[in-house]
């Protein structure tokens, strides 16, 4: 990951809590672990690109990052991680957190997404697209989608109950939790169906469309 507004934000707030003398040396190491993620997740794409999903394996990626197979699961611990996964979730949850306490949980993820999603760089959007583009093609993938939108549902319905101060069982905050993840999963394929078109902007718009009732 590129040095991200936010990122460096939490990065600099994660450093100064350390003792001086290990600080900078951990803050160094997670920078170094972030961009080797970052490369073999771009190199992997690549080769998916080139010579298609299943006909890529670990051994090659790795290879393309120079870095070993087990050097390789330390950071995905399966081929599908390399789509279904990416750093952003936690970027987005403690952005989440960090806005205005009279805000909504919906106001709270649109500051939120705004301020995570205004920092990526143009080769992170493309990669986010072909992620998103082969998560739909690959029938094993879209199998794990399934898992990933339920776990999706649970984070939020926790982050939402706990701006809400209501119990995360609260059926309602669960409720809300699904719409939220349903109008997501809309902009994301109205994105791929659309090339040219603002992600960012779309997933603003959809949670407006769902904080004003889903007026039409």
């Amino acid at each position: 990951m590129p040095n991200h507004p936010l990122r460096q934000k939490l990065k600099h707030a994660e450093v100064n809590a350390l003792p001086p003398e290990i600080g900078p040396a951990s803050g160094l190491r997670e920078r170094k672990k972030a961009k080797t993620r970052a490369a073999i997740q771009h190199e992997a794409l690549r080769l998916f690109r080139e010579q298609g999903y299943e006909a890529t394996t670990v051994e090659q990626i790795a290879e393309a990052v120079e870095i070993s197979p087990s050097t390789f699961f330390r950071y995905f611990p399966a081929k599908e991680d390399l789509v279904l996964t990416d750093d952003y979730d936690p970027l987005i949850m403690e952005a989440f957190r960090a806005q205005p306490a009279e805000l909504g949980p919906i106001q709270a993820v649109r500051g939120a997404l705004r301020a995570v999603f205004a920092g990526l760089t143009e080769e992170e959007m493309s990669d986010m697209r072909e992620r998103a583009e082969l998560a739909l093609a690959v029938p094993e993938l879209r199998a794990a989608m399934l898992d990933q939108f339920a776990q999706t549902i649970r984070q939020v319905t926790a982050l939402a109950a706990e701006r809400l101060g209501k119990s995360a069982d609260d059926f309602g905050v669960y409720t809300v939790a699904g719409a939220f993840v349903g109008v997501m999963i809309s902009a994301e394929l109205f994105w791929i169906d659309h090339p040219g078109s603002d992600l960012t902007a779309l997933m603003d718009e959809a949670l407006a469309q769902l904080e004003s009732g889903l007026q039409l």
